[in-house]
This record gives C-alpha cells, sequence and structure tokens, in this order.
C-alpha cells in the first residue's frame, strides 16, 4: 500500500498540535495530526468518572488568561468555545471563621487583605498598577513570542524604569519576595498559593530567582484564570473543528514507532501497526523530549551535544494525587458570615494557614513520603458554571501534593489511596462543615499511577513535562529547531512550557511558516515592540 503524503505531520493532538495544525492548515498546509489515543486533548479533557452526568475536568481546569492569548482571537474561537471569568479568583478559608478572598476587583481585594493587614494592603495596592503594565507589555507577549536571548532582553527590559523593576524582582527568589514584601503570615500564605499554576506551590521554582517574572502574577488582578464553559474538554473540541474546517486530517489509534530520517532530514513516521505516512515540509512533535528523541529517532542520529541535552533535561519531583467528587451540594464554608464571596470563588488554598504547613507537605514529598499534614488547592466549578453536573447537584475537586513513588514504590495499594482521600475529605470538612460522606454521590481518584499510564509523556508523573526551573525556561527551553532537519519539538518542554497556553504550538507555527517562506495570515505576537513601548 503507497504511503499517504502531506505537506507537515504534527505528533500528538494535545493543546499544541490542535493550535499549530488549526494555524498551518489555514495557511494551506496540508497537515496531518497523529494521536496514539482514542480522543484528541491531552489534558483538555472531561470525563464522567463518577456518575453520568457530573463532567470532570482530569486534568487542565483553570486555564490563565486564555480568551486574551492571540490564537482565541485569531481561530474565531470567541463564538465556539465560551468562557467564564470568575469575579472571584482566590479564597483561602480559615479555621477561626475569617477568610481571604482575591477579586478581580481591585478595591474589593484591597478590603480583604486590608482585614488582616492595612500595610499588606497598601503595599499590594502600589504594586498593582506596576504588576498589570508588566503582564501587559512584559509577561504575556513574552509567552507568545520566541524567547529573546539573555543579553538583548536584558538590554530591552533595561530602557524602561518597570523594565528595570521587572528585572529586580526576578533577581529575587518568589518565596524571598512575598517574605520581605508582606508581613501577615496567612496573606503571604495565599499570595505563594497565587503563584502556582495547579493549587500546588511550586516548591523548587519559589526557591530560585526565575527571569520568568512571575511573581508579578500575585499583584495582577487583569490577567487571571478562566474557565472552559462545559468543561475543558470543549477547548479541544473547538479548536479541531477548526482544524477539520481549514481541510486538515487527524487519524486517532496512531502510535508513532519512528520518525523517518534521510539524510538528516525527517521524511515522514512510522506507526506501531506498520503504515507509514510521509512529509513533504516538516514533521512536528508535540511528547516529551525522551519520548521523541530516544524511541522515535534514536540517538544514533543524533549530535553528542544534543544526547548531552536531552540528558540534562529534567522533570519536577512531585506528582498531584486527584480526588473529583459528585456532590449534593457544593462546599459551603464556615467562613461565609465573614466573607460572603467565600463560596463563589474558582480556587482555593484549604488546609494551610501558615507558610511552615505550606511547606511541610513539599519536604515530605521530596523524601518520597505521603504527606501527614493535609493540604491542597481545591474547586467547585459548577459554583460557576452550572452546565458541568446535574440540575441541582455538583461537582469538586481536590489536588494534593503527592510522591511519584511512596516509599519507593509507584504502585500504592488502594486501601492506602482511599485512606489519603478520606483525609483529605474530613480536611475539607473542617472549613465546610457540609462537606460529608452524605454530600458525596461518587468520588474518582486519579494519581500518577494512573495518569502516566494515558499520558506516558508525563514522565515520572510530571504534569509539566519538564521541571519550570531557572535552567529550562525562557532563553534555556529546550528549544524549537533541532539537529533533524525539518523536525520541530511545539509541546511543553518547549516556551512557555507546561499548563494550557497553546504557546508553543503558536509560536512554531510562526516559525514554520517562516522556514517554508509562506507568509502567515496572522499577525505573530512581537515581544520587541511590546518591551519598546515601555521606554
Amino acid at each position: 500500500m503507497q504511503a499517504q503524503s502531506f505537506d507537515g505531520i504534527i505528533i500528538g493532538s494535545g493543546q499544541h498540535g490542535l493550535v499549530l495544525g488549526a494555524y498551518l492548515a489555514k495557511a494551506g498546509l496540508k497537515v496531518l495530526l497523529l494521536e496514539r489515543r482514542l480522543m484528541y486533548g491531552g489534558g483538555l479533557s472531561t470525563e464522567e468518572v463518577t456518575l453520568p452526568g457530573f463532567y470532570h475536568n482530569l486534568h487542565s481546569i483553570n486555564h490563565f488568561n486564555l480568551t486574551k492569548t492571540p490564537w482565541y482571537a485569531d481561530l474565531g474561537l470567541d463564538v465556539k468555545v465560551p468562557y467564564i471569568t470568575p469575579r472571584y479568583e482566590f479564597a483561602q478559608p480559615h479555621k477561626d471563621g475569617t477568610a481571604l478572598v482575591f477579586s478581580r476587583n481591585l478595591e474589593e481585594t484591597l478590603s480583604s487583605i486590608r482585614r488582616f493587614s492595612e500595610k499588606d494592603a497598601k503595599t499590594f495596592q502600589a504594586w498593582n498598577e506596576k504588576a498589570e503594565l508588566m503582564t501587559k507589555h512584559i509577561f504575556l507577549p513574552e509567552r507568545f513570542s520566541a524567547p529573546l536571548s539573555e543579553t538583548e532582553r536584558r538590554a530591552l527590559l533595561e530602557q524602561s524604569s518597570i523594565g528595570r523593576e521587572f528585572l529586580a524582582l526576578t533577581n529575587m527568589q518568589p518565596f524571598d519576595a512575598v517574605n520581605t514584601l508582606f508581613e501577615n503570615e496567612r496573606v503571604k500564605v495565599l499570595f505563594l498559593f497565587k503563584l502556582s499554576l495547579f493549587g500546588t506551590v511550586l516548591y523548587e521554582a519559589l526557591n530560585k530567582p526565575s527571569p520568568l517574572g512571575s511573581t508579578i502574577r500575585a499583584f495582577d488582578l487583569g490577567a487571571g484564570y478562566d474557565l472552559c464553559q462545559g468543561g475543558s474538554w470543549n477547548l479541544a473540541r473547538g479548536l479541531m473543528e477548526v482544524f477539520i474546517a481549514n481541510g486538515g486530517t487527524f487519524v486517532n489509534q496512531a502510535e508513532v514507532e519512528r520518525i523517518l530520517v534521510d539524510g538528516s532530514r525527517a521524511t515522514g513516521v512510522e506507526l506501531t501497526d506498520g503504515r507509514v505516512f510521509k512529509a513533504g515540509q516538516f514533521v512536528a512533535s508535540t511528547i516529551d523530549v525522551h519520548q521523541t528523541f530516544e524511541r522515535m529517532i534514536g540517538r544514533e542520529q543524533l549530535p553528542a551535544a544534543y544526547t548531552e541535552k536531552i540528558d540534562k533535561f529534567h522533570y519536577t519531583t512531585w506528582t498531584l494525587f486527584g480526588l473529583h467528587l459528585a456532590l449534593n451540594e457544593a462546599p459551603r464554608y464556615s467562613s461565609t458570615d465573614f466573607d460572603p464571596h467565600i463560596n463563589q470563588a474558582l480556587k482555593y488554598n484549604i488546609g494551610s494557614e501558615t507558610i511552615e504547613t505550606l511547606l511541610s507537605a513539599h519536604k515530605e514529598v521530596e523524601h518520597n513520603r505521603i504527606p501527614s499534614d493535609v493540604q491542597f488547592g481545591a474547586g467547585a466549578l459548577t459554583q460557576l458554571d452550572p452546565k458541568q453536573a446535574p440540575v441541582g447537584k455538583h461537582i469538586a475537586y481536590a489536588w494534593h501534593l503527592f510522591p511519584y513513588e511512596p516509599n519507593g514504590d509507584r504502585k500504592v495499594p488502594q486501601d492506602v489511596l482511599e485512606h489519603f482521600a478520606e483525609q483529605i475529605i474530613e480536611r475539607w470538612s473542617e472549613y465546610a462543615p457540609n462537606m460529608t460522606k452524605k454530600n458525596i454521590l461518587g468520588k474518582y481518584i486519579y494519581t500518577a499511577d494512573h495518569y502516566t499510564q494515558e499520558f506516558p509523556n508525563m514522565r515520572y508523573g510530571d504534569i509539566f513535562m519538564g521541571a519550570l526551573t531557572e535552567d529550562q525556561v525562557l532563553y534555556n527551553h529546550f528549544g524549537y529547531r533541532t539537529p533533524i532537519e525539518g523536525l520541530y519539538m511545539a509541546g511543553s518542554a518547549t516556551h512557555p512550557n507546561g499548563a494550557i497556553s497553546g504557546g508553543s504550538g503558536y509560536i512554531v507555527s510562526s516559525l514554520i511558516a517562516k522556514d517554508l517562506d509562506i507568509k502567515p495570515w496572522w499577525k505573530p505576537m512581537d515581544v520587541r515592540e511590546a518591551v519598546e513601548h515601555l521606554a
């Protein structure tokens, strides 16, 4: 049987593969999108895992500033994939009945902080205006542009006072910055929680300076998390509709055995079932570094310097324990009388009220121990989006830090997992008394042992597919182009790295168009222009 030919082949139909495919198909290229699994979307996953009609987002839930991304507008997703922008984004109930609630409204947030510290409210107000400028002209443009060299970036940023303050902030450890700027312990804790991506503080990132400048996110209220209406998978659906409408070809249950290389050029792929697809212009991998180069390419076809780079690429030292619940009623917090908005927030910090307890779980996980002091990120999405459960019912989730191999064994006995889930529910009920067994209609436990089988690219349980440490972000990221001509990396190993951003797929679409001498139908993001505007 003659192999089918395409201009380009994309391996993996997660967020980056879908964005990349949609752009290049709309540019007129004949594009094949391959998916090992039955379903497309990767971490954009919404499933009925507890009871029929209860839709649980097993991976990606909260999407940072997604409706303001360039590709959401370019691809016309505003009419296909509606999002909900919550007024109350972060909340932290306390056992004494008080609570901190961060709103998109500056005055509401200041009022909440002021109840704990007048000084901290003034600090937040002073930094908020700067942070929103930094986000608009530095943080977000960098997220959707190929990284500048360290030298050029510094030179550009040093041209403005805001740029210089941004650089100064990136030279501080986020942990030290929060400790220096704020006085109240509970305010510090919620700020550290806000700096996290998935309701778990990134311990390794907080204790080292990072060029990303993510600390500014703690002060910015304008750019925040959005919620995909009906479930995260709807974003994947919208992207796939655009890809198919523009002539793209999708093939599922298509596991790539190897990327074909002829004369140091990628020319196609061979699947595990023997099928072969030819690529006339490019092959792009959106899966992890090690599968791409060690299994699909082979180290023998790579220069020594590049294999050394592969060997140095590393992953997070922690995983997530996910608990997904079908409920009769949403959590109702004891802090409601103190702040009635506590029940309408998107993300919650539960069980951690001091920096010491916040970091204790990370220390135990570092030593491969299951955390003994239960504290977690949580949410009840149906408070904001009733579509995700039957009428009058609710869903909720809790994500807890967890070791990849507790006590040296990845296979955790089911009774141990059940016990840990019960501990989470018990801790939750200390803050929301209605979180009882009677209120819970169904539960589903989802750990690294499960999700790494479904998604092998989440190596060692790393949901980001690469640690977000200084040596792997921005100008130190893995890189889009490879030593194999026509082979590109377009997944979470590359800038802007893990979490739902679509950034790598968006950036690589411009690189491929440039390499193929195709005039983009879109206007690529220009970080230089944005930063120069500050001067």
